[in-house]
């Protein structure tokens, strides 16, 4: 039995799909609040519920000339000015302990970074603001392991937990999506989101570089990740990804999510019919 966890209005874990989208990384206010503006209409037709997703710094880029967003205040200021506006509930990462107070402050997740899932203060930390953590997957972890990091929040009293798959480290500068690993980390008993666009980027390729990503696939892995059974979908939009800052090879148009979404809202339904 799935937990649900509540993330403003949104029942994480309910039998509704659930997206988080965003920008990779806060860049101007004006890519901010026009990607924030489809997501609402794309949300509110399609009946989808949003979290709001950018991070106000990118703390591991290959290289220190690479963009890593505005820091921690002027990030939190932007993110506030979409809640405002647009009344979705926010997630950002966090990579160091101090950050976790302000953070909780503006933003409804705190989402722990893949590398970081394991640095036991960091995660305490952030639980003990109350916060809904978002635990991503480890590359390096099998996924029944990731009952240690979850258990590492509950051990200081916050039980509000997400769970998100991202792929895993294959051979050099790749990651491959195992579809066991969504029923692993499902019998955990906290809901599960599938992280699509970091699940197609390769390493070692900057991530403008049309070759630092596999689009091609991501319909194929997005189908797979919901016939399995998970609670949410992680897409990372922009409103013309090949120029971002971040991620410009796995990031979704925002304008192509409404299409992107259609099956995957289709797929849902059949999976919780046959689940139920």
């Amino acid at each position: 039995m799935t937990k649900i966890v509540q993330v403003g209005n949104i029942a994480c874990g309910s039998d509704q799909l659930f997206l988080i989208s965003g920008p990779c990384v806060i860049e101007t206010e004006s890519i901010m609040m026009r990607t924030a503006e489809k997501l609402k209409e794309v949300s509110e037709r399609m009946k989808v519920p949003v979290i709001y997703k950018s991070s106000f710094t990118k703390d591991n880029r290959s290289s220190v000339d690479f963009y890593q967003g505005p820091g921690l205040e002027e990030g939190l200021k932007v993110l506030q000015r979409v809640k405002k506006d647009f009344g979705f509930p926010l997630l950002t990462d966090i990579h160091y302990p101090g950050q976790a107070k302000a953070i909780a402050e503006v933003c409804d997740v705190i989402q722990i970074p893949a590398y970081l899932c394991m640095q036991t203060e960091l995660v305490t930390t952030a639980a003990r603001t109350g916060a809904v953590v978002n635990i991503k997957h480890g590359q390096f972890l099998a996924p029944e392991n990731m009952i240690n990091p979850a258990k590492k929040c509950e051990s200081v009293g916050n039980s509000k937990i997400i769970l998100t798959e991202r792929g895993y480290t294959f051979g050099y500068n790749d990651l491959v999506v195992d579809p066991r690993a969504f029923h692993h980390l499902r019998r955990t008993g906290y809901p599960l989101v599938f992280d699509i666009t970091h699940s197609i980027r390769k390493y070692g390729i900057p991530s403008a570089d049309p070759k630092g990503g596999n689009r091609e696939v991501m319909p194929t892995i997005a189908r797979a990740g919901v016939a399995a059974g998970v609670d949410g979908v992680f897409i990372e939009t922009h409103p013309d990804p090949s120029t971002a800052l971040c991620d410009a090879a796995s990031q979704l148009c925002v304008y192509d999510l409404e299409e992107f979404l259609k099956p995957l809202i289709d797929l849902h339904a059949v999976e919780v019919q046959y689940r139920n």
